[in-house]
C-alpha cells in the first residue's frame, strides 16, 4: 500500500485518468484526475527552488486551484499549511510567521515571509495544521502523510465512504474536517468532490439534485438553515449520509432536519490534533442528543482525569496519542459525551476560538476601547459582541471586515460609550450578557 498522499493519488491517475475527480458546480465544469493532476503539475513548475523542505501557506476557496496548490506543493517538495480562504492578506502574513513557513501564497504569487522560519525538514511531513488562527497565539501542528492517511481511512472505514461515492464540499478544504473528510478520501481511494456554488438552501439543494452527491459533510448551522428553508421534502433526495462536525448539533436541529428530509444526521467529532474521534454510526444519539457516537474505527478512547479523555490512533499527530480541549466522558455504552470545554474554548466554523484572546484582539484595533464576546444567544456557531467604542456602526463594520475573516465576524454587534462595571470596578458581564440577549 502507497504510503505518502503523493503516491496514492498517482496511483488513481494512473489506474483511470479519465475519472471525475472534482466538479466545480458555480460553472458546470468536471475536472478528470488527469486533468486535476496536470493543474497541480503546472502549479509546481512555477515554483522556485527555494520552496524544497520549507512551509508555504496558501489561502483559497474550495475547487480545482485548492488542489493544484496543495498538490504542487508536495510535489515541489515544500509543506503545505492551507489557511481559511477569506483571511485578509495582513492576517495570512501573521499565521505564516505562526506557521514557520518562508513562503506565503497571496493574491496570486509567492512572498518571502521570514528568513529564518523552521529550520528542519522531515521528509515524512506532508502539510501543517493551523489552530486557534483568531486568538493570536496559533499553534502550528505537523503532520505526516501516514498520520492523514490513517485519518482518511478511519474515516471512510467507519463512516462507510467508498471510491463509488460523490463527496458534496461546503465545507473548506484546509480545515481537519475538510482535510480528513473530503480532501484525503479523493487522494487516497478516488472519492470524487462536488464543490458547492452559493451557499445558500436553495442553490445547495439545486446542486445537489444536479449532481447528485451520496455524501454531505456539513456543520450545524448548514443543517439548521436548511431544515428552515421552504424546500420539498425530497430536495436533498440523493444523499445518502449527512455527517455534522465542527460544533455540537442539537436534539433540536437534527429532530427537525429529518422531519423535513426523512435523513437522519450524524453527528462527528474530532480536533485539529486528532482528526476524527467519534462517530454516530446509527444516528439515534444524535437525534435524542445523547452523545456524539462511539469510536472510529482504528481509534481507541481512555477517561483521564478533569473529566477529560485521551485519544490514540495512528492519526494523532506527534506520538499518536492527545488530550483535546474539550471535558468529557464515555457512558456505559461506550459513548463519548461531551460535557462543555474547558477555559472560553469554542468552535466557530469548525475551527477553535479562545474568546479571551479574540477579545485582547479586538481591543488592540483603532479606537476600540474595549470588547466582549461570547456564543450567539440564539446561534451559538457563531458570535455576538459588545464593542466600546465611538465609531458608527458602518465604521465599526468596515474596520472589523478588514483585520478579521469573515467567519471570525460577530453576527450580533451591540456598540456602547463604556462598558458597565460591578461595584469592583471589573466590566459587569451579566449586564454585557443581558445587552446581547435582547
Amino acid at each position: 500500500m502507497a504510503t505518502t498522499l503523493t503516491a496514492t493519488w498517482a496511483a488513481l491517475v494512473h489506474a483511470h485518468p479519465d475519472a471525475i475527480a472534482l466538479v466545480e458546480a458555480a460553472n458546470a465544469r468536471s475536472w478528470t484526475r488527469a486533468e486535476l493532476n496536470a493543474h497541480a503539475e503546472k502549479w509546481r513548475a512555477g515554483l522556485p527552488a527555494s520552496v524544497i523542505g520549507r512551509r508555504v501557506t496558501f489561502a483559497l476557496p474550495n475547487g480545482p486551484d485548492w488542489f493544484a496548490a496543495f498538490l504542487g506543493l508536495l510535489l515541489a517538495d515544500a509543506v503545505p499549511a492551507p489557511l481559511d480562504s477569506s483571511e485578509p492578506a495582513s492576517a495570512q502574513r501573521t499565521l505564516a510567521l505562526a506557521a514557520g513557513a518562508a513562503f506565503a501564497w497571496i493574491d496570486g504569487r509567492l512572498e518571502s515571509v521570514q528568513s529564518n522560519p523552521i529550520g528542519y525538514f522531515d521528509p515524512a511531513t506532508c502539510l501543517v495544521k493551523l489552530t486557534s488562527g483568531s486568538t493570536g497565539r496559533p499553534h502550528a501542528l505537523a503532520f505526516t502523510h501516514a498520520q492523514m492517511l490513517a485519518d482518511g481511512r478511519q474515516v471512510c472505514a467507519t463512516m462507510g465512504i467508498t471510491p463509488d461515492d460523490l463527496n458534496f464540499a461546503v465545507i473548506p478544504f484546509g480545515h481537519s474536517y475538510g482535510l480528513g473528510n473530503l480532501v484525503v478520501p479523493l487522494l487516497a481511494q478516488g472519492t470524487a468532490i462536488v464543490c458547492a456554488g452559493v451557499p445558500l438552501p436553495h442553490a445547495l439543494a439545486a446542486d445537489i439534485a444536479r449532481w447528485k452527491p451520496t455524501v454531505f459533510p456539513a456543520v450545524p448551522a448548514l443543517l439548521r438553515v436548511l431544515a428552515s428553508a421552504d424546500l420539498p421534502a425530497n430536495a436533498l433526495a440523493p444523499l445518502r449520509t449527512i455527517i455534522s462536525a465542527g460544533a455540537p448539533l442539537s436534539p433540536e436541529i437534527a429532530q427537525a432536519f429529518h422531519a423535513q428530509f426523512s435523513l437522519t444526521p450524524h453527528s462527528f467529532y474530532g480536533s485539529s490534533e486528532t482528526g476524527g474521534v467519534t462517530y454516530d454510526r446509527s444516528g439515534e444519539a444524535t437525534l435524542a442528543g445523547h452523545s456524539v457516537g462511539t469510536p472510529l474505527d482504528g481509534v481507541t478512547l481512555a477517561p483521564i482525569c478533569g473529566r477529560r479523555i485521551r485519544v490514540t490512533s495512528p492519526a494523532v499527530f506527534q506520538r499518536g496519542s492527545f488530550s483535546p480541549a474539550d471535558q468529557a466522558s464515555l457512558n456505559a455504552c461506550g459513548e463519548l459525551v461531551l460535557l462543555g470545554r474547558t477555559g472560553r474554548l469554542v468552535k466557530i466554523a469548525g475551527r477553535r476560538l479562545d474568546l479571551a484572546d479574540l477579545e485582547h484582539t479586538l481591543r488592540a484595533l483603532p479606537d476600540i476601547r474595549d470588547a466582549f464576546v461570547v456564543p450567539h444567544p440564539q446561534t451559538p456557531e457563531e458570535l455576538a459582541a459588545v464593542i466600546a467604542t465611538s465609531l458608527r456602526p458602518d465604521a465599526l463594520k468596515t474596520l472589523l471586515r478588514t483585520r478579521l475573516a469573515s467567519w471570525k465576524m460577530p453576527r450580533r454587534l451591540v456598540i456602547i460609550a463604556e462598558f458597565p462595571l460591578t461595584a469592583r470596578g471589573k466590566p459587569d458581564t451579566r449586564a454585557l450578557r443581558a445587552l446581547l440577549a435582547c
